[in-house]
C-alpha cells in the first residue's frame, strides 16, 4: 500500500510505530505534488523544503503532511488570497490556527488555490488559474475551497486546512469524494484568516475521514484571546470520544431540501446515507425546516455588505499590490482597486456597498438580518425534536469547468444548502455517500445544534457509502502540463479513493449490498480525452417547473412575507429600536468583530479607518 492511500491517522500511527519516518512522508507527499500538480493546480505556493516536526509530539498527527488554504496567515510563505492585489504579500506571522497544528507537528507543504478572496464555488475566480476536480480534469473542484479538497482527493497531503464562509469547505469536499467540517462559529479562531465576512467566516478542515477531521479540530478548537468571537470549550477528548455508535439518534430529512433542483442521482445516494443510518439504529424520518428559501439571498446580502467593508483596507498604500504612475491619491485608490481586484470581488464589493446605503439598508440588509434571525430560530424549533439533520451538500456534482462563471445564478444557488448552516452558526459535515453515474463522487450532509460537532463526527465513524468499482482520480500529465488530457495522455501516480471498501465483497454495514462496476470504470478513452456521458450543467434554472423568481434575491420592503422584526441590535447598536441612520451605530462585523455581540469601545483610528467606506455608502 502506497503511504498516499492511508488516512492522516494511520500515517501518524506508522510514524510513532517507526515504520515510516518524517523524512519518507514528506518525500512521499512532494512527490505527489509534483506528480499532480500540472494536471490539477491545486497548490499556489510550494513549501520549497518542508522541515520535518522539530521535537516528537503526543499529537494525534505529529509528523503529518498537511497544507493551508492561501487566505490563512504564514510567517514568511505568502498568502495571496488567489489575488493580484496580495500578489507579493508575505505575513510577520502565522495565524492562529498555522501555530497550533505546527506545535503539535504538523508538517507544511504549502499554500492551497481558491477562489479570489474566497469568493466563488468552482475555484475559477483565481488568478492563478482554476484548480481541477482529480476525479475528472474537466471538472471543478467546487470552491471556495477548491484546491483544498482537491489536493486530498489526490493525495498530495493527508489533511488540509479550508475556511468557510457559505459552504467553502464542505461544497469542494462533496465535489472531490473527501470529508469537510464547519465547525461550530466561534470553536475555531479566525485570528490571521483573511477575512471575507466576519460573521460567516470559520476554518474547518479537509481530510479522508470523520477521525481525521475530528484529530484536526481537537488540536484547534479553543479560546484565542486575539479572537473576541472565539468561545471556552475543553480541550482534547474530541477524537476518543467518536463511537460511531448512532442507535437512539434522531435525523431529519428536511423536505425542503430534496425537491426543485436536487439531481435525482443526488437524492438517491443520500436516501441510501439515511437508509444506512436507519440500518444502524437511528430513526430516520422526514421533517420541515422553514424559510430555507431565504438563506441564500440573506446570506449574498449580508456576506456581500461585512466583504465591502472587510476589503477597503486593500487600497495599495501600505501593502499589496499598488498600481504605478498615479497623479492623485484618488486615482491611487481607484486604479489599485480595479485592476488588482477580479471582477467576482469587485461585483461582490459593490453589492454590498449598495445594500448598506442609506435608502437601501431597511429593504435589504435589515431584511437580511430579520431572515437570519427567523432562519436561526427555525434551526432551533427542528433542533427539540432531531439530533442531526441529514441533506444533500449541492444540487449537482462537480460542474465542468466554465458553465458556472457562463451561469452565475446557478452559480450562487449551488449554495443552496450549504449557506443556511453558516447563517445560524451551526457545526455541518460533508462526507462521500456514493457516486453518479459518470463516476463523480456524490456528498451528504449532516448538521448538527450548536456546539453539537461531536454528534456530527460521531455520526459518521463508520463510512455510509455502498462500495462499488469507481474510476481512479486523474492526476495530470508529468510530460504535458498545459493539457492534461490532450493527445498522449497517460495515467500516472492513480490514487485508489476509498481503497477499503473496493478490497470488500459486500458492505459492511448491509449486508447483501455489492459492489458494481461504476460507470467512470467504463469510460472510454479516444485520443487521450475522456469521453463520458451527456448530463445537463449544474444549477436550479434547468427545471422549469419550479422557476428561480429574480426578486427573492433582492428581499424588498416586504421581505416576501416575513414580519416586520425588529433589526438586530447586535449588528447595528443605533438602531436597535428602528429609528436613525446607520451612521448612529457601527457594526462590530463591519471592522472585524464577531458575530452577535456589539462592541462599546470607542473607536480607534484603524477602526475608524476601515469604517469610511460603509460611512460614505450610508451617507
Amino acid at each position: 500500500m502506497e503511504l498516499y492511500e492511508l488516512t492522516a491517522l494511520e500515517l501518524a500511527g506508522q510514524l510513532r510505530a517507526g515504520a515510516v519516518t518524517q523524512a519518507e512522508a514528506i518525500a512521499a507527499a512532494a512527490g505527489q505534488i509534483a506528480a499532480c500538480q500540472p494536471g490539477n493546480n491545486a497548490f499556489i505556493t510550494v513549501a520549497d523544503s518542508p522541515a520535518p516536526a522539530p521535537a516528537p509530539s503526543a499529537s494525534p498527527l505529529a509528523g503529518v503532511p498537511m497544507a493551508y488554504k492561501d487566505n490563512l496567515c504564514t510567517r514568511g510563505m505568502r498568502t495571496t488570497c488567489a489575488s493580484k492585489i496580495l500578489g507579493d504579500f508575505t505575513p510577520c506571522y502565522d495565524a492562529t490556527a498555522v501555530e497550533r497544528l505546527t506545535a503539535a507537528g504538523a508538517v507544511s507543504m504549502g499554500k492551497l488555490n481558491l477562489d479570489e478572496f474566497a469568493m466563488g464555488s468552482t475555484c475559477e475566480t483565481s488568478c492563478y488559474g482554476p484548480a481541477k476536480n482529480p476525479w475528472d480534469l474537466t471538472r471543478s473542484p467546487g470552491g471556495s475551497s477548491g484546491g483544498a479538497a482537491a489536493a486530498v482527493a489526490a493525495g498530495a497531503v493527508w489533511d488540509a486546512i479550508g475556511a468557510e464562509t457559505g459552504g467553502p469547505v464542505r461544497e469542494p469536499a462533496a465535489h472531490c469524494g473527501v470529508t469537510g467540517m464547519k465547525p461550530t462559529y466561534g470553536s475555531v479562531s479566525r485570528y490571521g484568516l483573511v477575512a471575507y465576512a466576519s460573521s460567516l467566516d470559520q476554518l474547518g478542515p479537509i481530510a479522508r475521514s470523520a477521525a481525521d477531521c475530528a484529530a484536526v479540530l481537537e488540536l484547534l478548537r479553543g479560546r484565542d484571546p486575539r479572537d473576541a468571537t472565539s468561545l471556552e470549550l475543553p480541550t482534547g477528548g474530541l477524537l476518543c470520544a467518536l463511537t460511531g455508535d448512532v442507535r437512539g439518534r434522531r435525523i431529519g430529512l428536511p423536505a425542503e431540501c430534496f425537491g426543485g433542483a436536487l439531481e435525482p442521482e443526488v437524492a438517491a445516494a443520500v436516501r441510501a446515507a439515511a437508509g444506512v443510518l436507519r440500518a444502524r439504529g437511528a430513526v430516520v424520518e422526514e421533517c420541515s425546516l422553514p424559510l430555507l428559501d431565504y438563506a441564500v439571498p440573506a446570506y449574498y446580502i449580508l456576506a456581500c455588505a461585512e466583504a465591502s467593508s472587510n476589503l477597503a483596507r486593500f487600497d495599495g498604500v501600505k501593502y499589496g499590490w499598488r498600481a504605478e504612475g498615479c497623479g492623485s491619491l484618488e486615482e491611487l485608490y481607484r486604479r489599485t482597486r480595479t485592476e488588482g481586484f477580479g471582477p467576482e470581488v469587485k461585483k461582490r464589493i459593490l453589492l454590498g456597498t449598495f445594500v448598506l446605503s442609506a435608502d437601501c439598508y431597511d429593504s435589504y440588509y435589515k431584511k437580511a438580518l430579520q431572515a437570519r434571525a427567523r432562519l436561526k430560530a427555525a434551526f432551533d424549533a427542528v433542533f427539540q425534536r432531531y439530533d442531526l439533520l441529514l441533506t444533500p451538500v449541492a444540487p449537482t456534482t462537480a460542474p465542468r469547468l466554465g458553465e458556472g462563471l457562463a451561469d452565475p445564478l446557478s452559480l450562487y444557488l449551488s449554495d443552496i444548502y450549504t449557506v443556511p448552516a453558516n447563517l445560524a452558526g451551526l457545526p455541518a459535515l460533508s462526507m462521500p455517500c456514493g457516486f453518479d453515474r459518470s463516476g463523480l463522487p456524490i456528498g451528504a450532509q449532516l448538521i448538527g445544534p450548536a456546539l453539537g460537532d461531536l454528534a456530527v463526527l460521531d455520526a459518521i465513524r463508520t463510512r455510509l457509502q455502498a462500495p462499488k468499482e469507481v474510476t481512479r482520480c486523474e492526476l495530470g500529465n508529468r510530460n504535458r502540463p498545459g493539457d492534461p488530457c490532450g493527445a498522449g495522455h497517460q495515467k500516472q501516480n492513480l490514487l485508489r479513493l476509498h481503497h477499503r471498501l473496493r478490497r470488500r465483497a459486500q458492505h459492511p454495514l448491509l449486508p447483501g449490498v455489492h459492489r458494481h462496476a461504476g460507470g467512470a470504470a467504463r469510460a472510454q478513452r479516444e485520443g487521450g480525452g475522456v469521453r463520458r456521458p451527456g448530463r445537463p450543467g449544474p444549477g436550479l434554472h434547468r427545471h422549469p417547473a419550479q422557476p428561480v423568481r429574480p426578486e427573492k434575491l433582492l428581499l424588498p420592503r416586504s421581505a416576501q412575507g416575513l414580519p416586520d422584526l425588529p433589526a438586530l441590535p447586535a449588528h447595528w447598536p443605533g438602531r436597535s429600536g428602528g429609528g436613525g441612520g446607520p451612521h448612529r451605530g457601527h457594526s462590530r462585523a463591519a471592522h472585524g468583530g464577531g458575530r452577535g455581540q456589539a462592541d462599546p469601545r470607542p473607536l480607534d483610528g484603524a477602526d475608524q479607518n476601515r469604517l469610511q467606506p460603509l460611512r460614505r455608502a450610508a451617507h
